[in-house]
């Protein structure tokens, strides 16, 4: 079978994530022990206990979705007999879920990557002043009528220098912008008049995927440079192309873009899709991504792994 692995964002992390999987798996303590140590920081135990409120800062939800997802890949490898090089064709992260993505197909190791996203966390709320940056989902709208409120909200302001842009492209009829708090909210009333049934603002501490963010990309590009990326065993689907990629150098380049980008969701599982995907994996926390494929791409079975019950559900092996 033709399969996907995919790996969630931040958002997906909630208090308890991994506890089972530590409970009952050798191979999965160990995993959560190396973020630990690769950290400096018992990040397990905040996942396990929190609090939530230090749970979902930035730079700890990433790394911690991240262990989170890469524990059920080392459990799925000793209990279930998976081997990425022969039983996945593709995988893809949704924003941080790119470095998970890369870590599960041998491209970075486990440290590494821990290290790059508590940066990434760390840049990326450093960049924007708290307060000044907002995201919104805009409900009902496609991404191309989404770009043209971003780009009306961003032309009604005062100032002209203020940013408002699309964020992710994550279904049909889901978008999510991203810019100066100001920008966003007139954004929300703009989409109202081209047909949103509903428009949210997100509970985030910085406006993600989003010009703004370019001193993130720029501290990520320094990161990055001094890390040896692997060629990974089964190419990625990236954020910003939507399409395919192995070579080390390229996937660097395109995870700098990524902090600023738009992160092209639902492109990237109908690219899967047409490349002739059987099944979508979601690995790790939460259910998020397994419900995105089912709308872009209902005939696709899709499903999420993330617990002992989900592995003991695979009957022992790929």
């Amino acid at each position: 079978m033709l399969r996907a692995f995919v790996f969630p964002g931040q958002g997906s992390q909630s208090v308890g994530m991994g506890r089972g999987l530590a409970e009952a798996f050798s191979t999965a303590r160990r995993l959560f022990d190396e973020v630990d140590e690769a950290l400096s920081q018992r990040l397990s135990r905040l996942m396990f206990d929190g609090p939530e409120s230090e749970l979902t800062l930035t730079e700890n939800a990433q790394p911690a979705l991240l262990a989170a997802s890469l524990a059920v890949i080392r459990v799925l490898e000793a209990e279930s007999g998976l081997d990425i090089g022969q039983h996945v064709a593709f995988v893809a992260g949704h924003s941080l879920g790119e470095y998970s993505a890369l870590a599960a197909a041998r491209a970075l190791t486990v440290g590494d990557a821990a290290r790059l996203l508590r940066l990434r966390g760390q840049a990326m709320q450093q960049a924007v002043p708290v307060g000044e940056g907002a995201m919104a989902a805009l409900i009902g709208l496609d991404v191309d009528a989404a770009r043209i409120v971003a780009t009306q909200a961003t032309c009604a302001g005062i100032d002209h220098d203020e940013v408002c842009a699309v964020a992710n492209d994550n279904a049909a009829g889901q978008a999510v912008i991203s810019g100066h708090r100001s920008a966003v909210a007139r954004a929300i009333t703009i989409a109202r008049a081209h047909g949103a049934r509903r428009s949210v603002m997100l509970p985030v501490s910085a406006p993600f995927h989003s010009p703004l963010l370019a001193p993130a990309a720029d501290a990520m590009a320094a990161a990055l440079s001094k890390i040896a990326l692997r060629r990974p065993i089964v190419p990625l689907v990236a954020n910003v192309t939507a399409r395919p990629v192995d070579d080390p150098a390229e996937i660097e380049s395109l995870l700098i873009q990524q902090v600023t980008g738009m992160v092209r969701w639902r492109e990237s599982v109908l690219f899967l899709a047409a490349s002739g995907v059987e099944e979508i994996v979601e690995i790790g926390a939460g259910h998020v991504l397994a419900g995105l494929a089912k709308r872009i791409a209902p005939a696709i079975p899709a499903r999420s792994i993330g617990s002992p019950a989900d592995i003991a559900a695979l009957g022992g092996t790929m």
